[in-house]
């Protein structure tokens, strides 16, 4: 009579995710790809990463918490095609021991990764155009770390830290490209290279570049760096960078509209547009300020009717615009709020610029795999499209349950508690991906 383990996990949901990820692939393409030079004790460099990946996955903030949240977690581990886990400070070591040819092996990794899970590599560009946001968010650090220096982070007068460039295509929340600079750095030095890598995952043609969006704040908005878009054909939907051609190019509005949503804002058509290297749409925009004075910005645009249809429902051409731009708040800036909220993007920090970089990469792994685990629940159940990586880690990726083992380490059956909320249409979902694997997903009361 064959033996089987049963083991119980506060995050049994998460355990199945992790059959999936295996399943899938996607952590072999790292292991084939990573190869960091250090000597092997019990566990691979390799390993101690997915240790790491685990662990943000599980809601750990820091590497610190992968002892208590990890490693007592025997179902987690063998679900991820773990035998054991590492201690947090080997882990920390092998972070260390990355240097920038592993981090370019790992963005070949995840590169490889997205083309061939993602929504957005597949995109129907014929159907409609592909959104692609560009933005820098502030990674706050201690004084001590490579890269660390003064810059400018959101509401932390005289803070110091890194910056992290991001491009996501937006339709899909996805991330496409995570770049790590150094505090001073801002978007204006560092989005024309973010693009660029952009291209190169997407695999990006000119014919595709036509029917792709590519919206960026005022970092990118200078005159050199508009013309670089439009020269590579992309439609583009950008504020421009300098405050005094803002207000020289709303001086010519002769007509202001008062946004219907906000009587403190107003737009209008600039009669006398600035020339760029193929015609745009200018709209200034301004801003009733505390003190009574208006702040003025200037948005450059090349989008067509269709494109805006496909963006927001308004009819009129002026808001159309005005409102395009607004999704940025719902789109990059969304997604930069929510890995620091739900994956505690920066709170964890090391010394190394390399490790840190390490870090960002496994956190860029982690969202997008929660993001494609929150596709297959909302194909079950539609309400599950509205949630966000913050409520997806806290609550549907600990559902607690038991995991069968059998005696050669495969599991064969995972329970949920039938008396969680998120229980039953997390099985309806995923149930026929882990039959794949001769493994039964269920539903009991424990």
């Amino acid at each position: 009579m064959t033996e089987y383990s049963c083991y119980f996990s506060p995050r049994t949901s998460l355990a199945a995710v992790g059959v999936y990820l295996r399943q899938q692939g996607m952590w072999q393409a790292i292991e084939d790809t990573v190869k960091i030079k250090q000597k092997v004790m019990t566990h691979t460099p390799t390993d101690k990463l997915l240790d790491c990946l685990i662990n943000i996955l599980a809601g750990g903030e820091g590497v610190v918490e992968i002892n208590p949240r990890v490693r007592p977690d025997r179902a987690l581990q063998t679900a991820f095609g773990r035998t054991a886990c590492a201690d947090q400070s080997g882990v920390s070591a092998t972070l260390n021991a990355c240097s920038e040819a592993t981090i370019m092996q790992m963005r070949e990794a995840l590169a490889r990764i997205y083309q061939r899970h993602s929504q957005g590599y597949g995109h129907d560009y014929a159907a409609c155009y592909q959104v692609l946001d560009v933005d820098m968010t502030g990674m706050p650090a201690g004084r001590q770390g490579e890269g660390v220096t003064k810059g400018y982070f959101a509401k932390q007068k005289n803070q110091r830290g890194r910056q992290l460039g991001r491009v996501c295509a937006s339709l899909y929340e996805e991330l496409v490209v995570d770049r790590l600079y150094s505090g001073q750095r801002q978007l204006g030095f560092a989005w024309q290279a973010l693009v660029q890598a952009a291209e190169a995952v997407l695999d990006l043609d000119e014919s595709c570049r036509a029917r792709t969006i590519l919206r960026v704040d005022r970092g990118g908005g200078t005159e050199k760096d508009i013309n670089w878009l439009l020269h590579r054909q992309y439609h583009i939907l950008v504020k421009t960078h300098s405050w005094r051609r803002a207000q020289k190019l709303a001086a010519s509005v002769t007509e202001w509209v008062v946004d219907p949503y906000d009587p403190g804002r107003e737009a209008g058509w600039v009669q006398r547009p600035f020339a760029y290297v193929v015609p745009t749409q200018q709209i200034a925009v301004r801003t009733r300020q505390a003190d009574g004075a208006w702040s003025e910005a200037v948005l450059v645009s090349t989008l067509s009717p269709e494109a805006l249809r496909q963006l927001v429902s308004t009819t009129s051409p002026l808001w159309a615009v005005v409102y395009a731009y607004d999704l940025r708040g719902g789109g990059i800036e969304t997604q930069n709020r929510n890995d620091k909220q739900g994956l505690g993007l920066t709170k964890r920090n090391k010394a190394s610029f390399a490790a840190q970089e390490m870090l960002v990469l496994l956190a860029h792994l982690a969202h997008n795999l929660t993001i494609w685990t929150r596709n297959h629940l909302a194909k079950t159940a539609p309400t599950f499209q509205q949630f966000g990586i913050r409520r997806l880690v806290r609550d549907v990726l600990q559902i607690p349950g038991q995991v069968q083992i059998d005696p050669h380490g495969h599991i064969v059956q995972i329970t949920l508690n039938r008396l969680h909320p998120f229980a039953q249409t997390f099985v309806q979902a995923f149930s026929s991906f882990l039959a794949r694997d001769d493994l039964s997903l269920n539903l009991r009361q424990i």
